[in-house]
């Protein structure tokens, strides 16, 4: 039973650094979703002169 209270903390640790890495992953990726989309957008209009 020791070696769990002494791994524990460790997991815990290890459990909040990978959410919180898929967090800003995720969010990374969703601004990059919408930066293109953004400049897609802004390319159509310049093309079609509106």
């Amino acid at each position: 039973m020791e070696y769990v209270a002494v791994i524990l903390p460790s997991l815990g640790v290890g459990a909040l650094f990978y959410f919180a890495m898929k967090a800003i992953f995720n969010a990374d990726r969703l601004e990059r979703d919408a930066l293109a989309r953004a400049e897609h957008e802004a390319d159509v209009k310049d093309e079609t002169g509106s």
